[in-house]
């Protein structure tokens, strides 16, 4: 089947087939322009509007694809922009009237090209799949999904046929997704948000975290301990007052205190740029905060506090004698042997600036070696480098951002996460930039979008309990938004599932983390299932989970039947308690009960992770049903902590290759 334009052919009047998915007989000229509905907002995307940006697709290929399964696969572009598509189609007699569209702002993450999961997914659910390159927003992604019906419409030869879209994704991808619902309307019918941030996460949620690693990068080994199956529970012991007002501050912010067992990702540790990855976009947008933050009273840099006193001591900035000039075959500089270093307890976030006596010459890039007293250059304005000049080496701008959510307290109501620095009349207790960033980089991520909670389909959103980049009450917050823009029909149109023991990251779980981390993938696609059979056939998914939000942390019920949502839950005990210390060669006595919520499937898996490894092995269970229970034994016979683990899987159609939902239960057991 060919369709009906083609790379290297003229390009029709593409605006009219684009005007309406059912193929009438509208023209370019007669079908209206996509707009904001008022001035300066969001473009409001019809079924049958042309957008003005995008009003020219070309076909550049097209063919038939055996792998990862059958399907007829049309790849193309849109005429004068950097953004492609792709379209997998599966066979007519598989074919079901509607499509499936993930989305992520980051060319550099997703492609046009989807994964063979995704793919795989789609046909398996009756629906054609349709992919953009990242970074255009709603707006691409709508002209992409629209021009992708009448694709599908000629292709099936179906020209009347009413056809069905769901648009999902995740982190960045739920700015877009949110968007997408909010801004459209005959374009997608149902949409699932996952991971969701919300606009004040961007750049705020990692500063906060930088602001933990700033303080208590030294405790965080006890910490994670605390929380920890079997541990105190208390995580704030053995801190002093300050390092506890601190990890206060960060966890009524929504940094999950369960999640400082992998403190190494909450902190920062192992990245580049120590969580402050937006500091540049902060530097271009409010160019004097550093300065202010270190000579202005109401800023750490300069509060007479043990805090104070702590961030100020955090502080380098020292000026050093270029000595010499190492320089390479082409007389390019390549490293600098300087006069003096300063002590340095964190490299990351170093400036470094050249200076001839007090005029500031440029900047460079590069790594200093304090024991060498060498500066190896990796960039930067090199022709100002020169024998006798100055290299400013300072971390002013990376220590003052770790605090600057204080200063971004929101204007916009419901954000309850930020009443820690409101006086009681409501006014915030530190002083303000001018400019809110999250909101700017919120609305340019999504292409407009605004968070109003005007969704025009039906909405699952899905939230993780131990998500340290969007915090698990973003979800929650997002609830509220919704429910206060439809009143009574906000339960016909919008449900909230959380996960327990799943983070940020999309993806196969292996490797150690697999012993605390379950893949949350499953979850997605029975969302975007459960949204579709909801439009189409008023099937209502399963209710919300039942949770509260206490200072910034979301809590759940602990049984199953309460808990609501998807996620069966697994209680776990070792010798009948969390915590049981034995001699080498003991057996262990694991006992476990696990139950799927009501109608939402049965449980179809279980599998043993005795030593905390990340490997586990399947475990007999019978014939799938709602509530299982496991009693086995283990001998540990060498001494050390271990944290075992029981990996259940639940689903509601057992014959399908997705869906899958799953959770752990895990506790201690401490060999001596």
């Amino acid at each position: 089947m060919t369709p009906f334009i083609r790379r290297g052919a003229a390009i029709l009047a593409i605006g009219a087939l684009l005007c309406t998915p059912s193929l009438n007989t509208a023209t370019a000229e007669t079908a209206p322009s996509c707009a904001p509905q008022q001035a300066g907002g969001p473009f409001w995307i019809t079924g049958d509007c042309v957008d003005p940006a995008y009003n020219r697709p070309v076909v550049d290929s097209e063919r038939d694809v055996q792998s990862p399964v059958p399907h007829h696969r049309v790849s193309g572009h849109f005429e004068g922009t950097k953004y492609k598509f792709n379209i997998y189609l599966p066979p007519k007699n598989q074919w079901q009237g509607r499509f499936f569209h993930k989305v992520y702002p980051l060319a550099t993450i997703q492609d046009e090209n989807a994964s063979d999961e995704t793919i795989a997914f789609g046909a398996e659910s009756g629906a054609y799949t349709v992919q953009t390159n990242g970074d255009g927003g709603y707006r691409v992604d709508a002209a992409a999904a629209k021009f992708a019906k009448l694709v599908a419409a000629s292709y099936y030869r179906e020209p009347s046929r009413r056809i069905y879209g769901y648009v999902y994704g995740g982190s960045g991808g739920s700015f877009q997704t949110i968007g997408a619902i909010e801004n459209t309307v005959g374009v997608w019918d149902g949409a699932v948000p996952f991971v969701p941030g919300v606009p004040t996460s961007v750049p705020n949620n990692f500063f906060i975290r930088a602001f933990a690693r700033l303080i208590l990068k030294d405790k965080a080994p006890q910490i994670a301990d605390a929380v920890r199956p079997g541990g105190s529970g208390d995580p704030y012991a053995g801190l002093n007052p300050t390092e506890r007002a601190v990890l206060q501050e960060v966890t009524k912010l929504g940094v999950p205190l369960r999640a400082w067992e992998d403190y190494r990702y909450l902190l920062g540790l192992d990245t580049s740029d120590g969580l402050l990855g937006f500091g540049g976009v902060v530097r271009g947008i409010d160019p004097t905060y550093a300065d202010d933050f270190w000579s202005r009273p109401g800023y750490l840099g300069t509060e007479q506090s043990a805090l104070g006193a702590l961030v100020r001591a955090a502080k380098v900035d020292h000026v050093a004698t270029i000595t010499r000039v190492n320089r390479d075959a082409s007389g390019a500089p390549v490293s600098l042997v300087l006069g003096s270093v300063p002590s340095i307890h964190d490299a990351v976030g170093l400036d470094f600036t050249l200076y001839d006596g007090a005029t500031k010459l440029g900047s460079l890039t590069g790594s200093l070696d304090t024991a060498k007293k060498v500066f190896t250059i990796s960039g930067g304005d090199l022709d100002a480098v020169a024998t006798g000049r100055q290299l400013r080496i300072d971390n002013r701008w990376a220590v003052a951002l770790t605090s600057y959510h204080r200063h971004q307290v929101p204007t916009r109501a419901g954000f309850t996460a930020w009443d820690q620095f409101r006086a009681p009349d409501g006014t915030p207790i530190y002083p303000q930039r001018p400019i809110q960033i999250g909101p700017l980089i919120s609305s340019s991520t999504s292409g407009g979008g605004t968070h109003t909670g005007q969704i025009t389909g039906k909405v699952i959103i899905v939230g993780n309990l131990l998500d340290v980049d969007a915090y698990p009450w973003h979800a929650s917050w997002y609830a509220q938004q919704v429910q206060a823009a439809l009143g009574d029909r906000f339960g016909d149109n919008f449900r909230i599932w959380y996960n327990d023991n799943a983070d940020h990251l999309e993806g196969p779980v292996t490797g150690s983390r697999a012993t605390r981390l379950i893949e949350y993938t499953g979850f997605l696609q029975q969302a975007v299932r459960d949204v579709s059979a909801w439009v189409e056939r008023g099937v209502a998914p399963p209710r919300s989970s039942q949770y509260k939000v206490v200072d910034g942390q979301v809590q759940v019920p602990a049984r199953a039947t309460a808990r609501g949502g998807i996620q069966p839950v697994v209680d776990l005990t070792a010798n009948g308690s969390d915590h049981v210390d034995v001699a080498a060669g003991q057996r262990v006595t694991f006992s476990a009960r696990i139950q799927a919520p009501p109608k939402t499937g049965s449980v179809v898996a279980a599998a043993w992770d005795f030593t905390g490894s990340g490997t586990y092995t399947s475990s007999a269970i019978g014939a799938p049903r709602s509530t299982v229970e496991l009693r086995t034994s283990f001998v540990f016979t060498k001494a050390g902590t271990y944290f075992p683990a029981l990996r259940a899987t639940s689903q509601r159609d057992p014959r399908s290759s997705f869906g899958q939902a799953q959770n752990l239960g895990r506790v201690r057991v401490v060999v001596n």
